[in-house]
């Protein structure tokens, strides 16, 4: 599929998606998701940012601004509210292809993130760490150096990093809460991986 036939596939998801949440109960969908119900909106925090959902439209945007964010922030938070049921986080961590179909994805979800990650940063673990302490990420005991960021208020992401060795290559992979697919389908959670990495290979300079 092409790239322009994709993005449009997504945009027109979203809009089903938004026109669903219209007719949900806006108090269920802010104890679901973690977000706090205001007169005019939803206000929650995606990527460590506050964010202005305005009803009925369900249209994410800056609350210092009232500028409309990017699609791709658009079509997280449409998938978020539509899916998650308020479940708490497991605590535990697990791979792309551990999540619902995503089996059939992993190679994929891997080129675009792991991959990209391990051909920029390598075996510079200390450039990776400041890289992601930089964008707020949190140090988590895993693998060689890990950091837990938090994507969504009921949605965690863990970037871990294997170093090489004589024997084998380095490694990086994103892993994710066991209770992810209680808040966002799998499509979702590689949307997130996508922007991870991308945030990593910006911040990096």
């Amino acid at each position: 599929m092409a790239v322009g036939e994709a993005k449009t596939g997504l945009l027109r998801r979203v809009d089903e998606l938004r026109r669903d949440l219209a007719q949900r109960d806006t108090a269920v969908l802010a104890a679901h998701s973690g977000a706090v119900l205001a007169a005019n909106g939803l206000a929650l925090v995606v990527w460590g940012t506050a964010v202005h959902i305005t009803l009925p439209d369900f249209i994410a945007r800056s609350p210092a601004t009232g500028q409309v964010l990017d699609p791709m922030t658009q079509a997280l938070l449409a998938y978020y509210l539509h899916t998650t049921n308020g479940a708490p986080v497991a605590g535990e961590w697990i791979a792309f292809t551990q999540l619902a179909n995503g089996r059939f994805y992993t190679r994929a979800f891997q080129s675009y993130t792991g991959h990209k990650l391990t051909q920029v940063f390598g075996n510079n673990v200390g450039w990776f760490e400041k890289t992601a302490v930089a964008l707020g990420g949190q140090a988590i005991a895993f693998a060689g150096a890990a950091f837990q960021f938090q994507v969504l208020p009921r949605v965690p992401l863990l970037v871990a990093c294997w170093p090489g060795d004589d024997d084998f290559p380095p490694s990086y992979k994103m892993l994710f809460d066991a209770h992810v697919n209680h808040h966002l389908p799998t499509d979702a959670c590689a949307i997130i991986g996508s922007i991870m990495t991308g945030r990593l290979l910006t911040a990096k300079a």
